[in-house]
């Protein structure tokens, strides 16, 4: 059974280290690290504009 801390916190604490790692790949890698900065970056955008754009119900 999760804590209530994780379960607040867990996917805000989760989206925060992936841009950690996106913006740590880009600044520092070449190559394929630029495909995994992409993917870590683009995560958290895809998760705001999924949450953004659901129908909300009535």
């Amino acid at each position: 059974m999760s804590s209530p801390f994780m379960k607040l916190w867990g996917v805000p604490i989760l989206l925060g280290i992936l841009t950690l790692i996106g913006l740590l790949s880009a600044l520092f890698g070449d190559g394929v690290w630029d495909a995994v900065s992409a993917l870590a970056l683009g995560t958290p955008v895809a998760v705001g504009a999924w949450f953004s754009l659901r129908r909300k119900p009535n």
